[in-house]
């Protein structure tokens, strides 16, 4: 019983990558498309791409944490 309740909170857990996949998706399709409207800003939004998707992996990582956490505790 407490084996199953583990995976299954586990799997809950892990609803966080989905959404660290979006996005991230949604991120460099933002880049593209500015760099696409304006070229000249190209550095300053590739930095700011750069940076968001060290935050979105990092949620990403956290939900990850955490399910391994519920796994093996």
């Amino acid at each position: 019983m407490l084996e199953s309740a583990k995976l299954i909170g586990a799997g809950l857990a892990t609803i966080g990558l989905s959404g660290a996949g979006v996005g991230l998706g949604l991120i460099f399709s933002s880049l593209i498309q500015g760099t696409s409207r304006n070229p000249s800003l190209k550095q300053q939004l590739f930095s700011f791409a750069i940076l968001g998707f060290a935050l979105t992996e990092a949620t990403g990582l956290f939900a990850l944490i955490i399910a391994f956490l519920i796994l093996y505790s």
